[in-house]
């Protein structure tokens, strides 16, 4: 398989021209992007920025508190809703698309089948969300096919649990909202309460807790640990149903949020036989614990994961000029060996803080060593999250979503800095031109450009192994280098061979000779004493020619890279 580059997208957001931002605005206030607005010239122009994949964010039907009962959707609890659109992850129909995204509400389903059609047709795959761990505390099914038993329909609620339940339950209680959330008393009457997404077994979870949402059971008592997976638990089968459902449409892989909460046995049954019938749709788990990354690669079947706590944690401690690059080698060192190219790279997601907000980097610029390293340390996916090539910066409050610098999932909003790409005129759909964007955004845009294309025309890249030069540079090894703040490693094939110098200091041009010991030359079936020329193929017109044992001399600015293709 090639090397993935995903492009996510928060749907509800991509496309909205609406400049309003008012907060806790309302849909008809603020507005919202459609599955309509993802037009050719958009998926063109995400094509040409040189993506493999789309990630649509927020496809599935959520809890909102917008009003859609005229359509035949069950309105929801403002009081078990976060934000007025409503968080992604509080699933209210798996079978079902949510209504913001439709031109048409009673056509919505019709309208993403034709965004997947036309993905598609721009050589582009399509990834959505799958949500594994919970729903929405007023989860129903309005849109499921024929035959299909809701999640809860059938349940024992009178025990707090059985193995073919789906939900956990707190026999005797009553679930309590936490206060704040609503312009009203709360309406729901949950009896007996359900045990909350986040797995507290409580029937008053606090404000900071998952409280919109309830905990499915794959078979594990949450009350005392025992694990009941024989005979197969119903929710098993539910899920795989929801899985098979969305891959008949056309859907190439899904994104599970959340997925280590969920046993991995069920992902070892379920994954298989998706890949039975669909072999080469991806998995890719949002997981947080490195203890669980090869049981999830090589039992549970996953082909990617989240690289969060290794790499992502690293990058963002240099991007922030506090970290090391020494990092970087731990980082390299206990991903080695069987799974660093099942790991997907990213400095953005809806979830993290936007590079260029001030509780980051407060530049978009600081990412140019890092994502470069993301998108080139190994043979796995990167993720680029859409706005990040122009630099939103995610100022304010928009409502439920706090000045915290990260883009709201929870709220109805425009982004200032991403609608200038888009570029749309009144009443007409974006251009995705750019025509909004300054001079340095443009420039921004360009050097992730260029990083996407750099990545696709390589085989080194895309293919090559990965060698770490900081041994040979360290300990004064190599005048003018500071291993805290240069990384320079190989990737090479019998193809290809490349070197590649990042400099994260924000202000230091490092003047320095690159070492590459006489081990690297024979790994790379070259002769240290030949005279080799080193030139840049991505960022500057950098070309040095040095004798191998010599080092290559090279000037590296601050937060710049150089990656040098090795020809005789």
């Amino acid at each position: 398989m090639d090397k993935l580059i995903i492009y996510q997208i928060f749907t509800r957001l991509f496309g909205n021209t609406n400049t309003t931002n008012r907060p806790h605005g309302e849909k008809s206030e603020n507005g919202s992007g459609t599955f309509a607005d993802i037009n050719d010239a958009a998926l063109r122009s995400i094509r040409q920025f040189g993506a493999s994949h789309v990630w649509y964010t927020g496809v599935l039907e959520h809890a909102t508190q917008t009003d859609y009962a005229a359509y035949g959707i069950q309105p929801h609890d403002p009081a078990v809703v976060k934000g007025r659109a409503g968080s992604p992850y509080s699933v209210s129909d798996y079978y079902d698309v949510d209504p913001d995204l439709a031109v048409e509400v009673p056509n919505r389903m019709a309208e993403f089948d034709a965004l997947i059609e036309r993905t598609h047709a721009h050589g582009l795959r399509v990834i959505i969300d799958f949500v594994p761990n919970h729903v929405a505390r007023q989860y129903q099914s309005d849109a499921k096919p024929a035959g299909v038993v809701d999640l809860g329909e059938q349940d024992d609620t009178t025990v707090g649990f059985a193995p073919d339940n789906n939900f956990y339950y707190l026999p005797g209680q009553t679930f309590v909202a936490p206060a704040g959330n609503t312009n009203g008393p709360a309406r729901l009457h949950e009896y007996p309460a359900k045990v909350t997404g986040s797995g507290s077994i409580t029937a008053t979870p606090d404000s900071n807790d998952w409280y919109e949402t309830v905990k499915l059971n794959y078979g594990i008592n949450v009350f005392d640990g025992s694990r009941h997976f024989d005979p197969i638990p119903a929710t098993w089968q539910q899920m795989l149903d929801i899985l098979l459902f969305w891959s008949d449409k056309g859907v190439d892989g899904f994104r599970c949020d959340m997925a280590q909460l969920v046993p991995v046995e069920f992902w070892r049954w379920a994954i298989g036989r998706v890949k039975q019938r669909y072999p080469r749709l991806i998995f890719i788990a949002e997981i947080y614990e490195p203890h669980l990354y090869r049981p999830f690669i090589f039992d549970g079947g996953f082909d990617y994961l989240y690289d969060k706590v290794g790499l992502y944690d690293a990058l963002r401690a240099l991007m922030e000029g506090h970290g090391s690059c020494y990092d970087l080698t731990r980082v390299w060192q206990q991903q080695s060996g069987d799974y660093a190219q099942h790991m997907l790279r990213f400095l953005e997601t809806h979830d993290e803080q936007r590079i260029a907000s001030r509780v980051f980097a407060n530049t978009p610029w600081a990412a140019v060593p890092a994502m470069t390293l993301a998108a080139t340390m190994h043979t796995g996916p990167f993720l680029l999250y859409f706005g990040q090539e122009v630099g939103v910066r995610a100022e304010g409050s928009e409502g439920f979503s706090g000045d915290d610098g990260r883009t709201t999932i929870f709220d109805y909003w425009g982004i200032p800095e991403w609608q200038g790409w888009l570029n749309a005129q009144p009443g007409e759909q974006g251009r995705y031109d750019g025509g909004g964007l300054s001079d340095e955004q443009r420039q921004l845009r360009a050097f992730y450009q260029q990083l996407n294309h750099l990545v696709n025309g390589s085989d080194a890249i895309q293919n090559g192994y990965f060698y770490d030069l900081q041994w040979a540079n360290d300990n004064g090894q190599s005048i003018g280098y500071d291993a805290h703040q240069l990384y320079s490693y190989l990737r090479y094939t019998d193809r290809q061979k490349l070197l590649i110098v990042c400099n994260f200091s924000a202000h230091t041009t490092y003047e320095t000779t690159v070492q590459l010991p006489g081990h690297a030359f024979a790994t790379l079936g070259l002769d240290p004493m030949r005279t080799y020329r080193f030139t840049d193929i991505f960022l500057s017109d950098t070309q040095v020619e040095a004798v191998g044992r010599e080092g290559v001399a090279l000037s590296v600015p601050p937060r710049s890279v150089r990656v040098l293709e090795i020809k005789a």
